[in-house]
């Protein structure tokens, strides 16, 4: 898609979203790249088998919505998301009630020893924060992973998670001093302050 294709005027999200509602495909397109990667991100975060065709179907159920969403960028990204928690609330459920079953894939066949490389990247990154939060009760780790990955306010968590804001801070106080208390102590935890917005 060429810039010179999208109408003038179409770079705000005002516009992407009507244009949007009007069946646009670059202006889904342009909805879908800005929000898309965290939406996955999230996903993956929290256990989606499959977090890329979660992702696409997030996001149609999303368009195919556009007409009950009222506001701006961040009510449509605290939008998104109360759509893709459901979506993966869904998922694990059905998990749930057929059980854990993994297909046994050379990569994930316990008779063989994993490359170095494998182990390195196990070791660092996104893994061993996926890790921290593992270790917390689930509703304080919903919390942790819609504001850390996500990057959703408070009050979107609360829209996403059907609680109060209250109740939000204080399960995100509860996850953090949880994560203080079991981060190495040789390394320095920054996290963002839970009033701060």
């Amino acid at each position: 898609m060429a810039v010179r294709d999208i109408a003038p005027g179409a770079q705000t999200f005002e516009a992407r979203i009507e244009a949007a509602r009007a069946g646009s495909s670059w202006a889904c397109t342009m909805l879908w790249v800005d929000h898309a990667p965290a939406v996955a991100a999230f996903l993956k975060a929290r256990g989606s088998r499959e977090p890329e065709d979660l992702t696409s179907e997030v996001f149609l159920a999303a368009f195919d919505r556009l007409g009950e969403f009222v506001g701006g960028e961040a009510e449509f990204r605290s939008f998104v998301f109360s759509i893709a928690y459901r979506r993966l609330v869904d998922e694990l459920r059905k998990r749930y009630r057929r059980g854990d079953t993994v297909e046994l894939t050379p990569g994930r066949d316990p008779r063989l020893a994993p490359s170095a490389e494998d182990v390195v990247f196990r070791q660092l990154g996104d893994e061993s924060a996926l890790r921290l939060f593992d270790a917390l009760p689930a509703a304080q780790r919903d919390v942790m992973v819609l504001r850390i990955v996500a990057d959703l306010t408070v009050e979107q968590i609360a829209q996403t998670l059907r609680k109060r804001p209250g109740a939000v801070k204080a399960l995100q106080r509860r996850a953090l001093d949880t994560l203080r208390k079991n981060f190495p102590a040789d390394r320095t935890l920054s996290h963002r302050s839970s009033d701060s917005e």
